[in-house]
């Protein structure tokens, strides 16, 4: 069935291709962006959000609804990245890593719920991560905000058990995607030699890998699935087995062995 659905941060990556496949499916969809020159030559009705400015994403909902009556689907996928050293980062890069990570899906959902309630029928989609289930050395900033998006999306499935509205999170590995050039890198300030090795160790690690990724439409695809099944299930993890697996790994193995594979993977030795 058509369904009217609200993709954000669909200039690029992820977004970009969900947005693309949703709407090659027949579906009425809206793809956000803070800056719509990023966004040309697409299937989807591109629409102006700042997904960190109430102001914005009020006025986007109810530029939606007006044209559309409703919305069914919201596919929160608007994020960034901070590769930083936790010992040292300060509380203001915390704070921009999560207005957009975590903060910009309370927005959204705020402003979508209340319709869906009211119509006793919806899905929301929170596009989390493996990191979301997993930490990950120098990208503990970005890690914490998929968590608080793993334990919001857990909460509020609970609390529309009987509203009509679904929740589902997608779990991506690493993709190739602009996300990787986009990521802010704090700059290390201790005068610590080994720490600073290791903190470049480990960006170098994490660039390598999502270079080489899988492509953007895997996640498309898992997206278009879960839209059309009728009980989505809570989590759906997408990438390389060797990735996906991580979960499991930490949930078998001591923690040691477990922090040890981690470390060594990322150059941390």
């Amino acid at each position: 069935m058509k369904k009217v659905i609200l993709v954000t941060g669909a200039s690029s990556g992820l977004g970009l291709a969900t947005a693309s496949a949703l709407s090659a499916q027949g579906h009425t969809v809206y793809g956000t962006s803070r800056n719509l020159k990023r966004i040309s030559n697409v299937s989807f009705t591109p629409l102006e959000m700042d997904v960190t400015n109430d102001a914005s994403v009020n006025a986007a909902i109810a530029t939606i609804i007006k044209a559309e009556g409703r919305i069914d689907v919201v596919v929160n996928n608007a994020g960034n990245g901070i590769a930083a050293p936790l010992y040292a980062v300060q509380v203001d890069d915390a704070k921009k890593q999560f207005e957009v990570n975590f903060f910009g899906v309370v927005r959204v959902n705020s402003a979508v719920l209340p319709g869906m309630i009211e119509k006793k029928q919806g899905l929301v989609i929170n596009i989390s991560s493996l990191a979301g289930l997993f930490g990950l050395p120098y990208q503990g900033l970005y890690s914490a905000s998929k968590f608080a998006i793993e334990g919001y999306s857990q909460s509020l499935r609970m609390e529309l058990q009987n509203a009509g509205v679904k929740v589902a999170v997608v779990n991506p590995g690493d993709f190739k995607t602009d996300f990787t050039g986009s990521r802010e890198k704090v700059p290390f300030t201790l005068p610590n030699e080994q720490l600073k090795k290791e903190f470049e160790a480990a960006v170098a690690s994490m660039e390598k890998d999502e270079s080489i990724g899988g492509e953007a439409s895997k996640v498309a695809d898992q997206v278009c699935k879960i839209v059309a099944k009728a009980k989505p299930a809570h989590n759906y993890l997408v990438g390389a087995l060797g990735q996906t697996i991580v979960p499991t790994l930490k949930a078998i193995l001591p923690g040691s062995i477990f922090v040890k594979l981690m470390n060594d993977h990322y150059g941390i030795k």
